[in-house]
């Protein structure tokens, strides 16, 4: 039996849209090659921030976030999507293969965790307390798929070891000249396509009202958000139950799941994983969640109070230099 598929625009429009997701500085390491009825998803190694990322884990974990953003895409214009991942033990840089089937019915939910992958952003300002956390997290619990990821919530008491474990990563970091300069290299005001543009950048004043976050460059733009004078967000980690790039991957399915759940429910996020580069910090982070799996990530949730506020969208690639369609 022939294997159906969408149609070429149809996969066109879909890869667009998931290439929305987020990625490590917006490095956007994944390449597409649709190929008769499959779409296959690879890994851009030469895209990996290497002085960030040692070990291109968070890599992985993008190309994990932009395979999430995918399956919703697709799901929304009529296909479900069915991925294998890593089908090639001889090509380690092929991450997976998503075939599709049609869907009978497509539903408002589905439309809507599409457009939420448009209205998602990062965002590095301070955020005012999440309303209704409690309601919303047992939400995050219900939909994370436990295989992929352990999701752990840190109480709010363990918010000052926190600090200091953001603290501690910058500090062992301090005089990495091959770190600061790929810092540099991705919030260059030149670069239109890809990396972290200076209007999403926060400036040092910003930057001292988010106790954890990633020290980038700072930018040069007005302070924002004023009325929030200290960053009240929840923090999540996401873990997993082993090290492996099949982890990573799946890590990054559950990170776009925790990102749109959280855009749907009208909250801010922020995506961290300096914390988790280092194996010191990474080592308090575990201590944190109390558990024996291994933080891949943090993420910020909260409530950015004003919506004329919000930093525009983050540039992407053309969908011609990540989407190739083979006969």
């Amino acid at each position: 039996m022939a294997k159906s598929a969408p149609d070429p625009q149809v996969m066109a429009n879909a890869v667009e849209l998931a290439c929305r997701a987020p990625s490590v500085h917006n490095s956007q390491p994944w390449h597409w090659v649709a190929e008769g009825s499959s779409l296959k998803l690879f890994l851009e190694a030469h895209r990996v921030p290497h002085a960030t990322d040692l070990s291109g884990r968070e890599a992985i974990i993008s190309c994990g976030a932009v395979l999430d953003h995918l399956k919703v895409a697709v799901a929304a214009a009529g296909w479900q999507a069915n991925i294998a991942r890593f089908p090639n033990p001889n090509a380690p840089e092929h991450l997976a293969t998503v075939d599709f089937s049609p869907l009978e019915f497509v539903t408002d939910a589905e439309r809507a965790r599409a457009d939420a992958i448009l209205t998602r952003h990062t965002d590095r300002l301070p955020f005012a307390p999440p309303p209704n956390w409690t309601a919303f997290e047992q939400v995050l619990a219900d939909v994370i798929d436990g295989e992929q990821a352990a999701l752990h919530v840190l109480p709010d008491t363990v918010r000052p070891q926190l600090a200091e474990a953001s603290r501690l990563t910058e500090s062992l970091r301090r005089y990495d000249s091959s770190y600061h300069a790929e810092l540099h290299w991705w919030t260059a005001p030149y670069e239109v396509s890809d990396g972290v543009p200076y209007s999403n950048l926060v400036s040092v004043a910003e930057r001292d009202r988010v106790d954890v976050a990633r020290a980038f460059p700072a930018g040069e733009l007005p302070d924002r958000r004023p009325e929030v004078d200290h960053d009240q967000s929840k923090i999540v980690v996401l873990s997993t139950y082993g090290d492996s790039r099949r982890d990573a991957l799946g890590c990054g399915q559950a990170l776009s799941t925790v990102l749109l759940e959280a855009t749907l429910a009208g909250l801010a996020t922020c995506t961290l994983t300096h914390m988790t580069e280092l194996e010191a910090s990474r080592d308090v982070v575990r201590a944190l969640t109390g558990a024996d799996d291994d933080p891949q990530l943090l993420i910020r949730i909260g409530l950015a109070p004003s919506i004329a506020q919000l930093p525009p969208a983050t540039p992407r690639r053309p969908l011609s230099d990540v989407l190739e369609f083979r006969d």
